[in-house]
């Protein structure tokens, strides 16, 4: 800390600007502003783009931004701008593309060095105050990149200008296009084999990821061939994730990823995104394994969902929680000596406990070897015959301790949460929450659908407008949405309509989609820029860009592509199926190159090729028989698939194809399931597990003609 004032930080809506209100640094938030007074200064402006929740950032404003001495080179030589990346993913996403070209580097803390119009000339992440680690001191650099640009500028402009024209023609994907070809998904699924870890579950070496939309690709093939290497794949990578120090084993949710190849060390924050799209891996995983460990861990992540990052008074979903309470500190909060460990348990649970989560005197924590990161290293019954108990025992052993160390670790100093709520990660929480809804039902999907919809409900009062769409953050100052704010909420509310068959909800979902094509669509190439035509000037690096890479979000044209989709299923328009093909196409001769990085692109690719599966359950509300249809048409997991329960009661649904067709033959008044994808509708059925065999077996195959 400093006794400089304040700066002009102080007022953001930001907690990661705002963290940074007390440094001696003239700092900017992105905007005209700044670019307006490196203008007039003649300046290059620095630019550090950071997250809350990232500890590297917090280290270089310690080590360098609240520097007295580095903070009168930065105020006297530059135009200081910092932004939050959750904020401004738009800003984030271009320069990371600009400074992983000059650097090779990407990632927070994001440094950039930039003409006074914002285009980058130089950059890199993290730097030392000082020489050291390999890498150049902040204080040496700031000077040389000062004396460069009075003495080098015409120089150092060539660079910029060439750099611009090369991430414009790059973010565009000039030459991607190709004629859609599902034979994409069948080297993607060959791509992701072939990185599989047969031994620890997941993808590649360390660090590793979870890639969900790579493990829902995989379930969704098993479904259609039954090939059992697919669903060994997806289930030893559920697994292993869910036993690892990646998942919290007391509270629930997992951290975003793990250092090592185990999944045993995690980069402690945890974030909205990562748990939504973990929590439906887990239900799918459930579904097409019945394996009860998955549900657990599904609950397991609900559980510290709706404990840690939610408002559950008014709806909402936060954006994240930090790995770190303060700087001198990695994790722990999470983390246990083999002393605390028995200090919060008398010795017989301890003995279990030590075995079960592998905690000795010397753990995995290279900062701090007492510490130990909790992962299930052995079984019940293994304890059981090691110690010689029972192995009924053992597990309520089990269960009593996670309880008590839980509470052990509640009156820890406790990681900040960023209580800022983003309209896309909502609406994939909301998604996620329905998914549970259906799937688990019960005592825990009915509290599910109902949070779901309040926080669904608050989206649309707070953060959603006829003309614009939905905006990018629920409350606060208004920022403009982005593609992903308004496809994923696309998705949130097909999947609400699905739910309630409220027409409200579907109405938005149309009008956001056709938003989505008209401000954000590219009618002559293809796809969808990540911001609207009509948005205001970036300034700087100010280049049309569409999103397509998972990374780690789903990509965001291939989310509009799956809710194009999924709108044409619902209302037979062609121009919604024939905008997703024009999508498909602007990406198909690139995708197959992208393997692991563009699965949720496969996930789409079959979606239109084989179409969206429509269940629809007639019969009187509360009737037995139509609740079992109506349970095993959620039992079976088919990627896209639709479950719309028809009552007497029920208002007139939106029902495109030979599902239209087929319905008003059919009397709402008595228990049937009818399955339909694309214009093809099977025999109806009373049966539950005739409904089930159709799901899994009669559609498998299924494709366009």
């Amino acid at each position: 800390m400093t006794n400089h004032p304040e700066n002009r930080l102080k007022d953001s809506a930001s907690p990661y600007l705002r963290s940074a209100a007390h440094q001696p640094i003239d700092w900017h938030e992105w905007g005209a502003a700044a670019f307006a007074r490196a203008k007039s200064e003649d300046k290059p402006i620095l630019l550090d783009i950071g997250a809350v929740w990232c500890h590297w950032c917090h280290v270089i404003d310690r080590e360098s931004y609240e520097n007295a001495e580095i903070a009168k080179i930065i105020n006297e030589h530059f135009v200081p701008v910092k932004v939050d990346r959750d904020e401004r993913p738009d800003v984030d996403s271009r320069y990371q593309s600009a400074i992983s070209a000059i650097s090779g580097q990407g990632g927070w803390p994001l440094t950039g060095f930039l003409l006074s119009d914002g285009k980058p000339f130089f950059g890199g992440t993290y730097f030392p105050p000082e020489d050291q680690m390999g890498r150049p001191g902040f204080r040496r650099l700031l000077l040389a990149v000062a004396d460069s640009y009075r003495n080098k500028r015409a120089e150092l402009e060539r660079a910029a200008n060439s750099l611009a024209d090369a991430i414009s023609q790059a973010e565009v994907f000039t030459g991607a296009r190709g004629d859609f070809d599902l034979g994409v998904v069948e080297a993607q699924v060959k791509s992701i084999t072939q990185l599989f870890d047969i031994k620890n579950g997941g993808f590649g070496r360390a660090p590793k990821f979870p890639h969900s939309s790579a493990i829902d690709l995989i379930l969704e093939r098993y479904q259609q061939t039954k090939e059992r290497h697919l669903l060994a794949m997806a289930e030893t990578t559920l697994e292993k994730m869910a036993r690892g120090g990646v998942y919290d084993q007391l509270a629930g949710g997992f951290h975003r990823y793990s250092v090592d190849e185990r999944w045993l060390v995690p980069h402690f924050e945890k974030m909205s995104y990562d748990n939504s799209e973990l929590l439906k891996n887990y239900l799918h995983g459930w579904q097409v394994t019945q394996n009860p460990f998955l549900r657990e861990t599904a609950e397991g992540i609900i559980g510290w969902v709706n404990e840690v990052l939610s408002d559950q008074d008014n709806g909402g979903f936060y954006a994240s929680q930090d790995a770190d309470y303060s700087l001198d500190d990695d994790g722990d909060y999470f983390t246990w000596s083999l002393d605390e460990l028995r200090a919060a348990l008398i010795p017989d649970e301890a003995r279990v406990m030590e075995l079960y989560y592998d905690v000795e005197a010397h753990g995995e924590m290279h900062h701090n070897p007492a510490k130990n990161v909790l992962w299930i290293a052995h079984d019940a019954k293994d304890i059981a015959y090691q110690l010689g108990l029972d192995e009924t025992s053992v597990r309520l052993t089990v269960a009593k301790s996670k309880g008590k160390l839980l509470a052990a670790r509640l009156p820890r100093p406790t990681p900040f949460i960023d209580k800022t709520m983003y309209v896309s990660w909502n609406a994939m929480f909301v998604s996620a929450y329905l998914d549970a809804a259906r799937v688990l039902g019960g005592s825990l999907g009915a509290p599910c659908c109902t949070f779901a919809l309040k926080t669904l409900d608050r989206m649309l009062k707070e953060a959603w407008t006829e003309r614009r769409g939905f905006g990018h953050r629920i409350g606060g100052p208004i920022l403009e949405g982005s593609l992903d704010d308004q496809v994923f909420s696309v998705l949130a509310l097909l999947d609400a309509y699905e739910t309630t068959l409220d027409p409200r909800y579907f109405s938005a979902a149309q009008k956001t989609i056709d938003l989505a094509i008209s401000r954000y669509g590219d009618s002559e190439g293809g796809g969808f820029f990540d911001r609207p035509c009509d948005a205001a000037p970036m300034g700087g690096l100010d280049v049309r860009r569409k999103p397509f890479q998972d990374s780690p979000m789903p990509g965001a044209n291939s989310i509009a592509a799956i809710a194009l989709i999924r709108m044409h299923a619902f209302t037979g328009d062609d121009r919604y199926r024939a905008f997703t093909q024009k999508t498909l196409e602007a990406f198909a001769g690139i995708a197959p190159q992208y393997g692991l990085f563009a699965a949720t692109y496969g996930l789409a690719a079959t979606l239109f090729a084989h179409h969206s599966i429509q269940v629809v359950i007639t019969g009187p509300p509360n009737n037995s028989a139509a609740h079992a249809l109506e349970a095993a048409a959620h039992r079976v997991f088919r990627f896209g698939k639709s479950v719309l329960r028809v009552t007497p009661e029920t208002p007139q649904v939106h029902l495109a194809g030979a599902l239209k067709e087929t319905l008003p033959h059919l009397s709402s008044g008595k228990p049937l399931a009818v399955v339909c994808f694309g214009q093809t509708c099977l025999p109806p059925t009373s049966d539950p597990a005739q409904l089930i065999a159709l799901l899994e077996d009669g559609v498998a195959g299924a494709a366009t003609p």
